[in-house]
């Protein structure tokens, strides 16, 4: 039975620990996103928020915990549009600011779900308001809003008798206000009342338009609950360096993935992170050595007249069998005669290599570079013809 490959095995492991760890590190931020007026995916405001700016509403983004409101002088108006859904509380610190008579609008109040229709359009003073949820509010017997400490833990309910219903059907409010001493609070049951996927719905961002619309009160979007904090918040909560910043981005854990990646492959490659280099052993060639030492023996000996004499005589069997002479060496005139019956050329430059060999005398090292090239013309003419 074949063994599997280690170094499938070890794909195998890197490709899930790449998986584990994109469920455990992917970052969230999109999802705090939600709801925010710097968003422009559908269930964002940021359309919203272009609208009220064309109307020349005077409205802010928020970016401070809500405890820093403490400090305008003048009446606010609220708007948060939750993430997520949230259950029906005010924070003690919410109710004592709302007390003052300031108002909080809270778009996305976890209730029950009715049997009302998903989609339905709720009439309005300013047109039809489209809504998509089933989930409800009883006014007739609400379940009581709790107050929370700063912990979020309830200690007591608020007088739900102070509900009063701003937008509703028979199957309960999907809007609904709570007085609180001189402010009040608005609940919505959806928190994508004005998203941007209602911008050609004629109700629905003219409808939020008039909850938020208090006279003489500074009107914020609270954009600190999406995650988006002022400079002077985020040096208090010692925030903003490189560390933070890339533990909120996808680029932190790409690069933990990264280097598991790299980690794997090479513990099971046992090497390092390179495929191992190969040298080619060197194949010799017997006849090319023989040659090159026959050479040099040769050269030691002083004998240059018998290298000529054999490769002449090697050249000229080379040249009979182009010419159709046989293998066997003949008299240099025949060679001759039939060289000018077959190609026509002049018998000078074949008589002088031929009769090379035949001297006595050494040749220069140009002379015997010029014989050979003569040798090589000769048989590129025969080759030619």
């Amino acid at each position: 039975m074949k063994r599997p490959n280690r170094l499938v095995i070890f794909a195998a492991i890197a490709i899930v620990a790449v998986i584990l760890l994109t469920l455990i590190a992917a970052p969230v931020s999109n999802q705090n996103r939600s709801g925010s007026t710097y968003s422009r995916s559908p269930d964002g405001y940021g359309a919203w928020y272009a609208f009220m700016q064309q109307r020349g509403v005077n409205i802010q983004r928020w970016q401070k915990p809500l405890g820093d409101l403490v400090t305008e002088k003048q009446p606010v108006t609220l708007l948060q549009v939750s993430s997520n859904w949230q259950k029906s509380y005010v924070s003690e610190r919410e109710l004592q600011w709302l007390e003052k008579g300031n108002t909080l609008v809270v778009l996305g109040v976890r209730e029950p779900v009715t049997g009302a229709k998903f989609i339905t359009q709720q009439n309005s003073p300013v047109g039809n308001v489209e809504i998509a949820t089933s989930r409800r509010r009883n006014l007739v017997s609400p379940s009581p809003i709790s107050i929370t400490d700063t912990k979020n833990q309830a200690k007591s309910p608020v007088d739900s008798s102070e509900e009063k219903l701003l937008l509703g059907d028979r199957d309960g409010a999907v809007v609904w206000e709570l007085k609180v001493g001189k402010g009040k609070a608005i609940f919505a049951v959806t928190p994508h009342l004005a998203a941007n996927a209602y911008q050609d719905n004629p109700g629905n961002f003219p409808y939020l338009a008039t909850l938020v619309s208090e006279k003489n009160h500074k009107l914020f979007v609270d954009e600190y609950i999406h995650g988006y904090k002022d400079k002077q918040v985020q040096k208090t909560e010692k925030e903003g360096n490189l560390t933070d910043y890339l533990a909120k981005t996808p680029l932190f854990p790409a690069l933990i993935q990264v280097g598991v990646m790299l980690l794997i492959l090479a513990i099971a490659q046992n090497r390092r992170l390179g495929k191992p280099v190969i040298f080619d052993n060197q194949v010799v060639d017997n006849s090319e050595a023989y040659i090159q030492a026959l050479a040099g023996v040769l050269q030691k000996a002083d004998s240059q007249n018998f290298v000529v004499e054999m490769v002449g005589k090697a050249e000229q069997l080379q040249l009979q069998k182009s010419l159709g002479l046989g293998k066997n060496l003949l008299d240099s005139q025949i060679i001759i005669d039939t060289w000018q019956q077959k190609t026509g050329e002049n018998s000078s430059e074949i008589l002088d290599v031929l009769n090379l060999p035949s001297r006595k005398r050494n040749l220069s090292e140009g002379e015997l570079k010029q014989w050979l090239q003569k040798w090589q013309m000769i048989r590129g003419k025969i080759a030619s013809k």
